[in-house]
């Protein structure tokens, strides 16, 4: 297939809705619907070039898994500051419910502006919101309507004989559209029509994604959640949040089974298994400090004869040994130079230490002291 010639005949964006109405919510998706197109063609392009059939089943559903490669790749910045994000928040969770106290039952619109204040404030001075953790799925939520358009325009453009918005032309859309996966299962095809049309090995597999989809979902959040906190944070409410949406958010991709084509439901899945392998690396090789990984990963490394310095880096043990003989060594020199904290005393000695005369050596009698006992001394005598 010529690609030059396929972005050629692209046809431009159309504000009509199928309807004569305008449609918005088309015009937004038209660029990422193009980008999808253009990703998913590109690796049918690679996978038909190295043999495999143009139209079967197996290479739309490996150029489905190449754009996942694409979109998560391009992700894996956003996916380091949500990492560090959810660190710096489970982090600051202790400050944060002292915040909530400070003004807990005061509801008084001066008691909230201020413990709004006193809360962005904490935020700006950790460098983290709670929206940055949310960022890669913010991101690619719509890549993942976008996908979706795409998968359910199918069956209207390959009844209508046309192509899609981009590179996805009508030679492609019939291909697509009459590909199935193992040879029963339509790429295009839903749990609800596989439901009506009786096709029970699309509805086996069908649910099978769906229960592999929240396994590895709640296994991805188990990992946190077990592995990767503090102490300090699981005692926090946003750990006792994170508990929750353990159990909730899996829930949510049966919808998904249920509504969404198969091809949507595969990108999800493959999704979901990069996610919880990346999960494991970051987990496994930048731990939260003080929790069971960053533990596991001291135990590790003293094996190897390595540790981690103060900075945070990799080190000989050798250089981690002499690191903490030196800190050791500051902190002793600091507090011996440190003034010594004077012993508080009592009102009746510091008038006894004030009637001494200056200069007089502690311990020495006093004045009075010593006219006394010269008085005693003489009247013995006489």
């Amino acid at each position: 297939m010529d690609l030059l010639s396929a972005l050629a005949s692209t046809p431009s964006p159309s504000p009509a809705a199928p309807s004569g109405g305008f449609d918005l919510f088309g015009i937004i998706l038209w660029p990422l619907k193009w980008a999808v197109e253009a990703v998913l063609v590109f690796w049918h392009w690679f996978f038909t070039a190295i043999g495999l059939p143009a139209a079967d089943g197996i290479t739309w559903v490996l150029s489905i898994v190449g754009l996942v490669v694409v979109v998560r790749s391009a992700l894996i910045p956003l996916f380091v500051r949500q990492i560090k994000s959810q660190r710096k928040m489970m982090e600051i969770a202790p400050e944060l419910r002292k915040v909530q106290e400070k003004y807990k039952g005061k509801k008084d619109q001066l008691s909230r502006e201020a413990m709004s204040r006193e809360t962005m404030a904490l935020y700006k001075k950790h460098g983290t919101t709670p929206v940055s953790s949310c960022l890669p799925l913010l991101v690619q939520m719509p890549v993942f309507f976008a996908l979706y358009s795409v998968l359910s325009d199918v069956t209207k453009h390959y009844n209508a004989g046309t192509g899609g918005v981009g590179l996805l032309s009508a030679e492609l859309t019939a291909e697509f559209y009459n590909a199935k996966l193992f040879g029963v299962a339509s790429l295009h095809e839903t749990l609800i029509q596989a439901f009506q049309t009786g096709n029970t090995p699309a509805i086996i597999i069908l649910i099978t994604l769906v229960v592999l989809m929240i396994a590895s979902q709640f296994f991805t959040q188990l990992q946190i959640i077990s592995k990767n906190l503090s102490p300090e944070a699981k005692t926090g409410q946003a750990y006792q949040m994170q508990r929750i949406m353990l159990y909730i958010l899996p829930l949510g991709f049966i919808f998904s089974g249920v509504f969404f084509p198969l091809g949507v439901v595969i990108y999800w899945f493959v999704s979901n298994l990069w996610t919880m392998g990346q999960q494991f690396l970051v987990i496994r090789e930048m731990p939260t400090p003080g929790s069971d990984a960053a533990k596991a990963r001291e135990e590790r490394l003293a094996r190897k004869g390595k540790a981690i310095d103060a900075s945070g880096k990799v080190v000989p043990m050798e250089k981690y040994v002499a690191e903490q003989q030196r800190l050791y060594e500051e902190a002793e020199k600091a507090k011996a130079i440190t003034p010594k904290r004077q012993q508080p005393v009592s009102k009746q000695r510091a008038k006894k230490q004030a009637q001494k005369q200056p200069g007089q050596k502690p311990g020495s009698p006093a004045a009075g002291d010593t006219d006394s006992s010269s008085s005693a001394g003489s009247g013995a005598a006489s």
